[in-house]
C-alpha cells in the first residue's frame, strides 16, 4: 500500500500542476496583471517597501502597493505575492490552497529531480571516471544526495538583493539538525532491542569534525561578515574531510569491514518517493483500477488515462535531459532531449538578462541553431535499442548540466514561494527555511536511512548512521561553502554582510547538544543503540523547535 499511496501522491501532484497552470494561463489573458517575476537589477527593493505589506489589511492595497513597488521577491519566475493580492481579493482562501498546492509541487520536482536524474548522471560519471569508491562517496555521490540543500542554500544566497541569506543558513542548519537528531533518534528507537553496535572510530571521527565544522560557522556568524577568501577556506574544509575518510577507509578499518562511504552507493540510489518502482506501482494500479469485464482496449484506455495524469510533470524534464540508463533509454527521446535542452537554456538566459538591455535573439539563434545540430547527431548516431557507448562522457555532461539546472529552477521557486508565504502570514524566511524546506529537503535521508537500517542489518544500521553525519557535513560545508564563495565572488574584494541571527545561534546550540548526547550515550553504552539515544534526541529536537515557535509567536503579537 505504501508504494500505491506514493503512486496517487504522484498523480496527485500532476493534477495540481495542470490545475495552477491553468490558472496561470487565464490570468496571462490580462498582461498588466500576469504575475511573471521580471529581472530587477537595476532597481532592487528595499526591505522597508515590502514590509509595509504587513500594516495593509486589503488585498486590493497590498496589490497597488506591490505594482508601485515591483516585486519583494527577487528570485523565481513568479511573483507569488502579485498572484495572489492582485487575482484572489474575494477568495483569499482559494488563493493561499493554490499556492500551497505549488508547494507541494516544488517540493515533489526538487526532490525527484535529484534523484531520478542528477544522481543518475553523478553516479554514472563516477562509474566512467572509474574513480574509487571512496571518492566518489564524499563528492559526486554526495553531491547527488545533497542536492536539494545545495541549490536551496545556492538560490538564498545568489538573490539580487541579498535579503535571504538567512533562508539558506536556516535551512542548510535545519536540515543537519533534523537528519542527526531525528533520524538518528528513529533508527535508534527501533533497533534498540536489536543489539546494534556502531563503529567507535568512524562514529569519533565524523562527530568531532561535525562539532569543528559547527564551530567555524559559528565564527562567521558571530564575525558577521566573510571574504572571498575566508568564503574559499570555509568550503575547502570538506576536502579536509575526503582525505581524513579516505585515509582512514585504506588504512584505519580494523575492528569492522565497513565501507562509511557505501551509504551514497546505497541511498544514492534510492529515489525521495521510490519512482525507481514506478513500472511495478503502475501494473498493481492498473490490475486494481482497470479489473473490469470489458474488453482489452478499455483497459487499454485506462492505461493511457494514467499515463496521461503524470504526463505534465515528467514529459518537460524527460524532454530536455538527456538520459543514456539501460532501463530508461528511449532513441525518440533522446533526440528530443539532446534538440530542446540548448533551446532551454537559450531561454533562461534571456529571461535572466531581461530588463538589462541585452539583445536575447542572439542566444535564441545559437540555442536553436545547436538544438538542430544535437539532435541531428543524436538521430544519426545512435540505435534504438542501446544507449550510445561513444561520446558516452559527453551525454553524461549534457544530463548532469540539465538535471542541475532542472533542480536550480525547482530550488530558486521553492525558495521564492517560502519567502513570500513569509510575506503573506508575517512568519520570517528564516523560520520556514528551517523547517518546511529543511524537513522536505530531509524526507529523502529520513526514508532512505530508515529503510536502510531496518532491512540491511548490522552493516544497513552502520551505514544509515554514518549517512546521518556524513551528509550534514558535506550540505554545510559543500552548499553553504559553494554558496559563499558565489556571492563573495559577485562582490570581491569586498566582503558580505550576514545579519547576526540569535534564533540561529540558538539551533547551532542545540544541534551541539544532540552530537554530544548521542556521543556520551554510545560510548557509555559501548557503541550500542539504545532507545535513551533516540529519545532524548527527539526531546532536544522538540525543544528546539517549541522555543522557535514560542519566539515566532511573540514576535507576531508586537
Amino acid at each position: 500500500m505504501g508504494y500505491l499511496s506514493s503512486s496517487r501522491y504522484v498523480r496527485f501532484l500532476n493534477i495540481s500542476f495542470v490545475v495552477i497552470s491553468c490558472v496561470l494561463l487565464i490570468f496571462s489573458a490580462n498582461p498588466a496583471d500576469f504575475p511573471v517575476q521580471r529581472n530587477t537589477v537595476l532597481n532592487p527593493n528595499p526591505e522597508n517597501d515590502c514590509s509595509v505589506l504587513k500594516d495593509l489589511h486589503d488585498y486590493k492595497s497590498k496589490c497597488l502597493h506591490l505594482k508601485s513597488i515591483g516585486p519583494c521577491v527577487d528570485q523565481g519566475f513568479i511573483d507569488y505575492l502579485s498572484f495572489l493580492y492582485c487575482n484572489f481579493d474575494g477568495f483569499p482562501v482559494l488563493g493561499q490552497f493554490l499556492l500551497f498546492l505549488w508547494l507541494l509541487v516544488l517540493f515533489y520536482l526538487l526532490g525527484d529531480t535529484a534523484s531520478e536524474y542528477f544522481c543518475c548522471s553523478l553516479e554514472s560519471l563516477s562509474k566512467l571516471l572509474d574513480l574509487s569508491p571512496t571518492i566518489a562517496g564524499v563528492t559526486l555521490l554526495s553531491l547527488g544526495n545533497g542536492a536539494p540543500d545545495v541549490f536551496a542554500s545556492l538560490v538564498s544566497f545568489m538573490g539580487k538583493s541579498g535579503g535571504t541569506y538567512d533562508v539558506g543558513l536556516n535551512t542548510v542548519v535545519g536540515g543537519a539538525f533534523f537528519v542527526s537528531c531525528v533520524v538518528v533518534g528513529i533508527i535508534s528507537i527501533l533497533l534498540h532491542q536489536e543489539h546494534v553496535h556502531i563503529e567507535k572510530n568512524a562514529f569519533l571521527r565524523d562527530i568531532c569534525f561535525f562539532l569543528m565544522v559547527i564551530a567555524s560557522l559559528v565564527v562567521i556568524l558571530v564575525h558577521g561578515k566573510i571574504n572571498l577568501l575566508g568564503a574559499i577556506g570555509f568550503c575547502s574544509l570538506y576536502a579536509v574531510y575526503v582525505v581524513i575518510v579516505y585515509l582512514y577507509w585504506r588504512f584505519g578499518r580494523e575492528a569492522f569491514e565497513f565501507d562509511p562511504e557505501s551509504i551514497h552507493r546505497n541511498d544514492v540510489r534510492e529515489p525521495i518517493l521510490q519512482k525507481d518502482r514506478t513500472v511495478h506501482i503502475e501494473e498493481r494500479v492498473f490490475e486494481e483500477a482497470c479489473r473490469t469485464e470489458g474488453s482489452s482496449e478499455r483497459k487499454y484506455c485506462c492505461r493511457l488515462l494514467i499515463r496521461a495524469i503524470e504526463l505534465p510533470l515528467n514529459l518537460p524534464r524527460r524532454l530536455t535531459i538527456p538520459v543514456v540508463s539501460e532501463t530508461k533509454w528511449s532513441k525518440p527521446i533522446a533526440v528530443a532531449s539532446s534538440t530542446f535542452a540548448p533551446i532551454l537554456l537559450a531561454s533562461l538566459w534571456n529571461w535572466a538578462c531581461s530588463g538589462m538591455g541585452v539583445d536575447t535573439s542572439l542566444a535564441y539563434g545559437i540555442g536553436c541553431f545547436l538544438g538542430i545540430v544535437l539532435g541531428f547527431l543524436a538521430s544519426a548516431k545512435t540505435e534504438k535499442s542501446n544507449p550510445p557507448k561513444r561520446w558516452l562522457l559527453l551525454w553524461l555532461i549534457g544530463g548532469f548540466v540539465m538535471s542541475m539546472t532542472w533542480t536550480y529552477i525547482s530550488a530558486q521557486e521553492l525558495v521564492a514561494l517560502l519567502t513570500s508565504l513569509g510575506y503573506v502570514f508575517g512568519i520570517s524566511p528564516s523560520i520556514l527555511g528551517l523547517t518546511v524546506l529543511a524537513w522536505g529537503n530531509s524526507l529523502g535521508d529520513l526514508i532512505t536511512n530508515v529503510t536502510m537500517a531496518l532491512h540491511g542489518g548490522t552493516e544497513g544500521a552502520q551505514v544509515a548512521i554514518s549517512g546521518c553525519y556524513a551528509g550534514p557535513i558535506f550540505n554545510t560545508l559543500f552548499a553553504l561553502g559553494i554558496s559563499l564563495v558565489g556571492s563573495t565572488w559577485r562582490i570581491h574584494p569586498t566582503s558580505i554582510v550576514i545579519p547576526m541571527e540569535p534564533e540561529l545561534l540558538e539551533s547551532l546550540g542545540f544541534l551541539v547538544a544532540g552530537l554530544g548526547w548521542a556521543m556520551v550515550m554510545l560510548t557509555r553504552n559501548r557503541m550500542k543503540l539504545s532507545g535513551v539515544m533516540g529519545i532524548g534526541l527527539l526531546v532536544i529536537y522538540l525543544a528546539s523547535l517549541s522555543l522557535r515557535l514560542v519566539q515566532t509567536i511573540a514576535e507576531s503579537s508586537h
